[in-house]
């Protein structure tokens, strides 16, 4: 099951949205903004296709 979830660029404030697989309990990643394609690691955790935790970072270059 796929859910939109919007936050915020740690490096440009920007307003993001993604697309998360909540069939996936647990991910841990580094993604690039797509606004200013700085790296972010993004961590969530789903239980029973919702969201239970999401949390983004810088990651500096």
């Amino acid at each position: 099951m796929e859910f939109e979830h919007f936050f915020t660029c740690p490096h440009c404030w920007q307003r993001i949205s993604m697309i998360i697989d909540l069939s996936v309990e647990e991910q841990d990643y580094i993604e690039d903004c797509e606004v200013c394609c700085n790296p972010m690691k993004i961590f969530y955790t789903a239980q029973n296709f919702e969201l239970k935790t999401f949390a983004v970072e810088s990651i500096e270059q």
